[in-house]
C-alpha cells in the first residue's frame, strides 16, 4: 500500500488510475480543479494551477505521500498555438512541474512518475527499409507545437530536481477509450452515422494506446521503477487509419465506408480548409518504441485493441442515445 498523490485526478487518465489505486487499496490524495473524484481518500480542489508555481505551495499537499502521479497539463484544448499562448503552456506545464518535483524532492516522496507524450520525440515517424523508424526515448527530442515543446522543458526540469526519488516519464501517443477526448470521438461518429470517409489510399502506421493499458503502465511505474530517471515510450497498437476505420466500424457493428483518394489530395484539401493538421495526422505515420518499457518496468499491454475498442464503442452508443 502506498499514500499517492495524483494531479489531474479529474481528467480522462486520471479518473480511471484513480479508480484503480483505490481497488488495489492504496490511499489516494486527489488533485482536481474542481468536483470529485471516485474512490480517492482524499480530494483536493485548487481550481487553476496557475498559483502552484512554488514548492511551498504544493507541501501541504505532499504531507505524508510515498509517491506522486502528475497527470494535470495544459493540452491542446481551446488550439492554443499562437505566440501569446506560450506562457500559459510555460506556467501549466514547466513551472508547476518543477515545482511539484522540487517540493516532492523536499518531503521525501520516494516516487514520481509523469505524464508527458510522444510529441517531445516528435510528430512523425521516418520511413525506413519499407517500414516506419518507431520513436523512442532515445532519440533526440523534436517537439514541433507548444504542447510538446512544453512537456519537454517539464521533463528536464523534473530531471534536474529528481535527486533520489525513482522518478519514470511516460510518453504514450494518441489514447483511446471510454471518455476519450479530442479527435477520436469524432471519427467514431462518422464512422456510426456510415459517412463515406476518403481514406482508403492511405498506407501508414499510427500507434495508439488504451487508457486502461495507460494506467497499468502508471501501475508498473509505481511498483517497480528503477533508480534515477527512466523515460519511456509505449503503445499498444500500430495501425493504419483504413484499418482503424474498419476496427471502428466492427466495434459499432456498421459498415465501413471507405473511398479512395491521395494523401496528397487530402493534404491540399486541408492547406486549403485550415485543417492540415488534422489532416497530417490521419495520414502520416508515427510509431512508438515499446521494448524498452517491456524490459525496464516488465510491461506489456493488459488489453488488445479489440477489447479497449469494444469498451470504446459501447461508452459511445450510451453517450449518444
Amino acid at each position: 500500500m502506498m499514500r499517492i498523490l495524483v494531479t489531474g485526478a479529474g481528467g480522462f487518465v486520471g479518473a480511471r488510475l484513480v479508480s484503480r489505486l483505490a481497488a488495489e487499496r492504496h490511499v489516494v490524495r486527489a488533485q482536481v480543479r474542481a468536483g470529485v473524484a471516485a474512490g480517492a481518500a482524499d480530494v483536493v480542489a485548487t481550481g487553476d494551477l496557475e498559483r502552484y508555481v512554488t514548492a511551498a505551495a504544493w507541501k501541504p499537499l505532499l504531507a505524508e505521500i510515498d509517491a506522486v502521479v502528475h497527470l494535470a497539463a495544459l493540452t491542446h484544448a481551446g488550439g492554443l498555438e499562437d505566440a501569446a499562448a506560450w506562457g500559459r503552456y510555460e506556467t501549466v506545464n514547466v513551472a508547476v512541474t518543477e515545482a511539484l518535483a522540487a517540493a516532492a524532492r523536499a518531503s521525501g516522496v520516494g516516487t514520481f512518475v509523469m505524464m508527458s507524450s510522444v510529441k517531445v520525440c516528435g510528430e512523425r515517424s521516418p520511413r525506413r527499409d519499407g517500414g516506419w523508424l518507431p520513436l523512442s526515448a532515445r532519440d533526440v527530442p523534436r517537439p514541433e507545437d507548444n504542447y510538446g515543446r512544453s512537456k519537454w522543458l517539464a521533463e528536464q526540469a523534473l530531471a534536474a530536481h529528481a535527486g533520489e526519488m525513482r522518478t519514470t516519464v511516460l510518453r504514450p501517443p494518441l489514447l483511446y477509450g471510454p471518455g476519450m477526448r479530442g479527435n477520436l470521438p469524432r471519427l467514431f461518429g462518422a464512422v456510426a452515422r456510415r459517412r463515406p470517409l476518403p481514406f482508403a489510399s492511405i498506407d501508414n502506421r499510427r500507434s495508439l494506446l488504451g487508457v486502461d493499458n495507460l494506467v497499468d503502465a502508471v501501475l508498473h511505474a509505481l511498483n517497480v521503477s528503477p533508480p534515477g530517471v527512466a523515460t519511456y515510450t509505449l503503445a499498444d497498437v500500430d495501425i493504419s487509419t483504413p484499418a482503424l476505420v474498419r476496427a471502428i466500424a466492427r466495434a459499432l457493428n456498421v459498415p465501413a465506408r471507405l473511398w479512395p483518394c491521395p494523401p496528397a489530395a487530402l493534404r491540399c484539401a486541408g492547406r486549403l480548409t485550415g485543417r492540415l493538421p488534422a489532416i497530417q495526422r490521419l495520414t502520416d505515420s508515427l510509431v512508438c518504441e515499446r521494448e524498452a518499457i517491456a524490459a525496464g518496468l516488465g510491461w506489456r499491454p493488459l488489453r488488445d485493441v479489440a477489447e479497449g475498442l469494444a469498451a470504446t464503442a459501447a461508452w459511445y452508443r450510451a453517450w449518444h442515445r
